[in-house]
């Protein structure tokens, strides 16, 4: 399995910046081929320093890294990492991991 971890800092407006997630971004995102899941977690934690702070996580998993690059590059893929412009006014970090089950 392979995960697609996306935190979004603090916004600078809050309720705009629910509105477009909720209503634009993601159905984007759910309609991204190849998609195995796709979960969100407003996690609002805010640490002693602001650039750190996660105020939303959002957590893509595929199969295989061959779907992931598919997802990408199809133009749902596109069309919803263009949209990232319209949501990250506090930054993003993207993080792409492996998972391996050990039980």
């Amino acid at each position: 399995m392979i995960r697609v971890i996306v935190n979004y800092g603090p916004p600078t407006d809050r309720a705009a910046f629910d509105a477009h997630y909720k209503s634009i971004h993601t159905p984007l995102t759910a309609a991204m081929p190849y998609l195995a899941s796709f979960e969100v977690s407003q996690t609002d934690v805010m640490e002693p320093d602001e650039a750190n702070s996660v105020y939303l996580t959002a957590i893509l998993s595929y199969r295989s890294q061959a779907d992931l690059e598919a997802s990408m590059a199809s133009p749902e893929g596109q069309a919803a990492v263009d949209d990232l412009a319209n949501l990250a006014t506090s930054g993003i970090t993207i993080l792409t991991v492996h998972m391996h089950e050990h039980l």
